[in-house]
């Protein structure tokens, strides 16, 4: 797709769907609306476009496909570790000492939940409480509806769940295997555009793996921003394997382990 035609379908998208394609790598989503395009057996995107107007069902497989969700429960389960033996227990005392309410959590980005479940998870494992919930937030309703619906998670989602996780968090049967209810309550799903709408704030521990690198440098600084607004003082920001904040300190974070950065105190 040449740049001038990528222009003209970002002006589309963005009126028809509200997704604002300036913040994603341009390389990167110009061979993913190419191949959209074949797939979809148009012969050019103004005629993709009328067909998308005329067709709510197209309109909101289109939103799906430009939202990327590829996730695991427990995904880099090294880096979970971290989050179970180090983080999360830091968090815990920090909060008994100063007699702090429980703990806030945010799931940013939580795709079709195994993150939001992953977390649930170990908070019920730690005797955390998070109140009044752990929020998971998205962009693609579609991934959404999976996420509230428990499932369907294939094997391959599932495989660093351990065997008493397994026995504990999921329903009998599978595969395809279904979270049980007990753990859908303790979260709320909401929709939301990281970029675009304000966040709630006073979180200890926000967890935004495998979403940033998707985006233009521009778009993760003003992300990293937003994080640091909405992390209380000693607060964590939990990001993917290979996404690292070059210079923390330029957004208020210092590094603390691999993915893992702490809001400075006051």
């Amino acid at each position: 797709m040449e740049l001038v035609e990528y222009e003209r379908v970002k002006a589309s998208i963005k009126s028809l769907l509200g997704i604002d394609l300036s913040y994603y790598k341009d390389e990167q989503m110009r061979r993913r609306l190419d191949s959209w395009l074949v797939r979809s057996n148009k012969s050019s995107w103004e005629e993709y476009f009328a067909w998308v107007r005329r067709d709510e069902q197209e309109r909101q497989r289109l939103r799906d496909y430009l939202t990327i969700n590829v996730s695991e429960f427990f995904r880099d389960p090294e880096r979970w570790q971290l989050l179970r033996s180090h983080v999360l227990p830091r968090l815990i005392q920090e909060q008994r000492l100063n007699n702090r309410r429980q703990l806030r959590i945010w799931s940013a980005g939580c795709s079709t939940g195994q993150e939001a479940y992953s977390l649930a998870m170990l908070c019920d494992e730690l005797a955390v409480r998070p109140v009044p919930y752990i929020l998971a937030t998205d962009l693609d309703r579609g991934a959404l509806r999976k996420a509230q619906a428990r499932g369907p998670y294939l094997a391959e989602e599932v495989r660093h769940v351990s065997p008493l996780q397994f026995q504990t968090y999921f329903e009998v049967g599978g595969p395809p295997y279904y979270v049980r209810e007990s753990l859908t309550q303790k979260i709320v799903f909401r929709e939301q555009n990281l970029l675009d709408d304000p966040f709630e704030g006073d979180f200890d521990l926000i967890v935004c793996r495998n979403v940033v690198i998707y985006f233009t440098n521009e778009a993760k600084e003003k992300l990293y921003r937003k994080f640091y607004q909405a992390l209380r003082p000693g607060g964590f920001l939990f990001l993917g394997g290979t996404e690292i904040i070059p210079h923390p300190h330029v957004y208020g974070f210092s590094s603390f382990q691999i993915s893992f950065y702490m809001k400075k105190g006051l």
